[in-house]
């Protein structure tokens, strides 16, 4: 009863990861789309949220070793290491609970801030956290075996400075084509094609992020299965985890997580449709071409980079460097802020001990998460008010009036 109980709350805090994935990465494909109003805001996320659940069932090849790429918890084949298999697995299951409570808080803190982060590298750094406090620095896979780019350092930590980079470089370029070949041509014959063009590349973003990331947490609940004794298939996925799973991400996607749209789409640079249309499309080819090449990119770096790079490939764009330089603040420390609470979180599991420590864990995250929701709640901001101009009536400054007061 005790390992059941222990694995359920894991499971539980496995998809409250997954839904924070969804709302918290729903701005990366549709932020623009909503800020040109290429799309109501109800309906984009609607849109981004049935892409997003379509892309979960599309592919499932690296689930169940997704986790090898930063911590050593698994063997090649996806098997948890034997000597974590004691207790019924519960020295497997408290890493795996208290690094995903690691990515769950720094989810909500940067939600909370109006700040994109990589939840990808949020539930890395919660890993690694919660490995470093139960198996110490040896548990990390920080560069491989040195045959290719790997570990912490290959997997994570260069695509991360690469990929925003190379984001803005591509839609500079593009933006700056579109405005070049569409020079002295009056806007209300174009903006209408590049609207459409928004839609189609903001969908295949949100394909593609349904496909990549909700893998990462039906490898997470399988693997806890496994270390369970609950299922035995290291090459196969449970359908009701798959489902699970796709259904939390989307019903995140769905709700949306407008404090994040607001940033992107309003934030750094104010948006038309040409720009747009070249942020989206330059999303979209360099996650494909990473995907291709198999490097495993934030889809919020590539997000935020494109955007950039659009304000700066258009003639005359302002684009908000202060707001930029908080969002790489906050790329910089979320691998360490991440850990830092996942090694917290199994501390206080380990040291409590048995299914009372994980109960503590799992109300410690329930604790911050209501209070992370209801500071929000005191500054909403919601599909009313998500494209309020960002100087006039900036969500970091005054609070809205709810309707009928």
């Amino acid at each position: 009863m005790t390992e059941s109980i222990i694995l359920a709350l894991v499971v539980v805090t496995a998809l409250g990861f997954d839904f924070t994935n969804g709302f918290h990465d729903t701005a990366n494909a549709m932020a623009t789309s909503i800020a040109t109003k290429a799309l109501r805001p109800k309906t984009a996320v609607a849109l981004s949220g049935i892409l997003n659940l379509v892309g979960a069932f599309l592919s499932v090849e690296v689930a169940l070793t997704v986790t090898n790429a930063v911590v050593k918890i698994q063997d090649k084949s996806g098997a948890p290491k034997a000597e974590l298999l004691g207790n019924g697995g519960f020295d497997l299951l408290l890493i795996v609970l208290a690094g995903l409570v690691g990515g769950i808080v720094w989810n909500l803190l940067t939600w909370l801030l109006g700040l994109p982060s990589s939840s990808s590298h949020a539930l890395f750094g919660g890993l690694i956290g919660a490995t470093i406090a139960g198996l110490g620095w040896a548990g990390v896979n920080w560069n491989g075996d040195g045959s290719k780019l790997d570990g912490v350092v290959g997997k994570v930590l260069l695509p991360a400075v690469m990929s925003p980079v190379i984001a803005c470089i591509v839609a500079a370029v593009g933006t700056w084509l579109v405005y070049k070949a569409v020079s002295g041509v009056a806007a209300r014959f174009t903006d209408n094609g590049f609207r459409w063009g928004q839609i189609g590349s903001a969908s295949l973003v949100s394909l593609a992020h349904g496909t990549n990331d909700a893998q990462k947490t039906m490898g997470v609940i399988t693997l806890a299965l496994i270390a369970s004794g609950d299922w035995t298939d290291t090459h196969a996925v449970p359908f009701w985890v798959k489902a699970a799973c796709a259904l939390a991400i989307a019903a995140g996607t769905y709700l949306g997580g407008w404090r994040i749209i607001r940033t992107l789409g309003k934030g750094l640079v104010e948006i038309a449709p040409p720009q747009g249309m070249a942020a989206e499309a330059s999303s979209a080819a360099v996650i494909l071409a990473s995907s291709h090449l198999g490097f495993a990119l934030s889809t919020t770096h590539v997000a935020t980079g494109s955007i950039l790079g659009s304000g700066v490939g258009k003639p005359g764009a302002q684009v908000r460097w202060k707001v930029a330089g908080r969002m790489v603040a906050a790329w910089l420390i979320t691998l360490p802020a991440a850990a830092i609470v996942g090694g917290v979180m199994w501390w206080i599991g380990h040291l409590i001990g048995g299914l009372a420590g994980a109960l503590v864990v799992f109300i410690v995250l329930l604790a911050l998460a209501t209070f992370m929701f209801l500071r929000s709640r005191q500054k909403p901001i919601d599909h009313n008010n998500v494209n309020d101009e960002w100087d006039e009536q900036s969500a970091d400054t005054r609070e809205r009036v709810p309707e009928g007061v």
